[in-house]
């Protein structure tokens, strides 16, 4: 994601946390006064609202199947299921990936900002951009049955279906039945006006061919 690189020019925008990397030219640079969120000083009157949006999900869903040797970088960022990593698997197995965008709403009065100032971001040289929070996300796939198991205001966030780790790798996961479950700010990490919003749950129906998804709604937990 290229807003997740400090280094890019091409986010030079006013709702970009990278807002003051680049200065216009021929207007005085104002410092803004110290603020509890990192890299920008619009819209801190308030706390930011993140809301997954339960349609992107719903019309995006599908099922593809890739090889492992297309997954390497994928594997070293832990997106892949437990099975992946065994002493047996090879670079020609095929893994199982339940894709789906995801689009989130910032609808608060103040930014989204990550926690960790920017010099403590971690670069992955893999997939070549950085990593400003340990879990922007969380993804579960649960049983039907049981249940178990730095945006701007106004602005929106999406990530394609087709980008590593947009999924769930359900490689051994038998056809059936199963809710899927996507929260954003997961670990409460990032203060909100409200927390009620932050989860999107779907039906899923399974076939191990492909996948039917519906009923996708946002819902307090």
């Amino acid at each position: 994601m290229a807003n997740d690189d400090p280094r890019n020019p091409f986010k030079n925008h006013r709702n970009s946390v990278f807002y003051n990397m680049y200065p216009p030219r021929g207007r005085p640079v104002v410092r803004p006064p110290p603020g509890t969120g990192y890299g920008t000083r619009y819209f801190q009157n308030g706390l930011p609202d993140l809301v997954p949006d339960p349609y992107a999900i719903q019309a995006g869903t599908y099922i593809q199947r890739m090889q492992m040797y297309a997954l390497r970088c994928a594997a070293e960022e832990n997106c892949l299921a437990r099975s992946a990593y065994g002493p047996a698997v090879q670079d020609i197995d095929y893994r199982v990936l339940l894709r789906f965008p995801q689009k989130v709403k910032n609808q608060g009065t103040a930014d989204f900002l990550p926690v960790r100032p920017r010099h403590q971001w971690e670069w992955h040289s893999c997939h070549q951009h950085f990593h400003s929070m340990d879990a922007f996300s969380n993804y579960d796939l649960l049983e039907h049955s049981s249940g178990r198991k730095g945006l701007s205001p106004g602005c929106h966030d999406t990530y394609a279906a087709n980008i590593d780790c947009q999924w769930i790798d359900i490689t051994d996961v038998p056809p059936g039945n199963y809710l899927l479950k996507v929260t954003v700010n997961p670990n409460f990490h990032v203060p909100e006006s409200d927390y009620t919003n932050n989860i999107v749950r779907c039906d899923i129906t399974y076939t191990g061919v492909y996948v039917q998804t519906r009923n996708c709604r946002v819902t307090r937990g």
